[in-house]
């Protein structure tokens, strides 16, 4: 594919960056279901979900979950800034499915604590999804 076809995609943990490549496509978890990205996208900033993000490019595929965070495209650019970011292979199964259990077991007293139970049953899940 062309050069012009392209854009640029960085993926910022608090840690470090985790990708920085030219993307012609990118999916990403927003906060209310998935999102594409192509060059000459509108201007967009968005509260990230938990999921996997897609980047294609160059022949190449990336994908890493992603925890929460932000999403921004502006001039070409999509930029994910993200509290936790990993690749498949990272994700430890054994620990994983035992904070699966723990999170069935969270007890339940008002919204915020039924909210932080779905959280953690929803990030296992998707970990362990990612993993296979």
């Amino acid at each position: 594919m062309a050069k012009t076809d392209t854009f640029q995609c960085t993926v910022i943990t608090p840690e470090r960056k985790v990708l920085e490549c030219e993307s012609t496509f990118a999916a990403f978890p927003a906060h209310d279901g998935e999102m594409g990205v192509l060059r000459q996208r509108a201007p967009l900033v968005c509260k990230l979900g938990i999921g996997i993000l897609r980047v294609e490019g160059d022949g190449e595929k990336h994908e890493l979950l992603v925890d929460g965070g932000f999403a921004q495209v502006v001039g070409n650019c999509l930029t994910i800034l993200t509290e936790a970011s990993k690749e498949a292979r990272d994700v430890d199964v054994d620990a994983t499915n035992q904070a699966l259990v723990e999170a069935r077991a969270m007890k339940i007293t008002d919204d915020a604590s039924s909210a932080a139970r779905n959280n953690a049953i929803r990030r296992a899940q998707v970990q362990l999804k990612f993993a296979k």
